[in-house]
């Protein structure tokens, strides 16, 4: 009995101390405002370059801010705001953008080039790591949607090794794709939802 209660003391006091780092939704959304010029309301950016964080996996943003900070992934604007950052910041913000509702970016694709793009995909296995519809997990980004731009932009930083926080897997990978090959699953990414 008296184990039981010491049990559940250490498991109560363990859920409080996790509670106190846990992500902060609301704090996240006041340290967001700041984010707005380039990644748009709530995360959804107008302008191709930025990325749509609305919807991206807590996981995934938490550590894409921790690798600005630590210089493990690299942009001039990036690095230099979450150099500034405490890792509770990068929880908060990572808590707000995630559940937030990623919105359509207005992009029309080429139907030939999505269909070019979904064959590429399937050929590259993008599924094995970013899952069907390209919805991600965890540490592997939601790619469905993103702006076109910025996913040419990533793969060809991947390709050449200028990006390398992925373990080696998109470099790797980007080594193998023409521009073509960019455009078009940059074609079929965005025209995912």
């Amino acid at each position: 009995m008296r184990c039981r209660g010491v049990v559940a003391a250490i498991i109560t006091l363990a859920a409080f101390s996790l509670n106190a780092q846990a992500q902060d939704v609301e704090a996240g959304k006041k340290k967001a405002e700041a984010c707005v010029a380039c990644h748009g309301p709530n995360g959804n950016s107008q302008v191709g370059t930025f990325p749509v964080l609305a919807g991206q996996s807590d996981r995934y943003l938490y550590l894409q801010l921790r690798d600005y900070k630590e210089g493990r992934r690299s942009n001039p604007i990036m690095s230099g705001i979450a150099a500034g950052m405490e890792k509770q910041d990068m929880k908060d913000l990572a808590a707000y953008f995630s559940k937030q509702k990623q919105e359509r970016t207005g992009f029309k694709s080429e139907m030939p080039r999505v269909e070019a793009g979904a064959k590429k995909a399937e050929e590259s296995l993008c599924a094995m790591c970013h899952l069907g519809g390209m919805k991600g997990q965890n540490e592997v980004p939601r790619l469905a949607g993103q702006h076109p731009d910025y996913i040419i932009t990533q793969l060809k930083s991947f390709k050449a090794r200028e990006r390398t926080n992925d373990a080696g897997n998109m470099t790797s990978l980007a080594q193998t794709l023409s521009e073509e090959d960019m455009l078009n699953l940059a074609h079929w990414i965005s025209n995912l939802h």
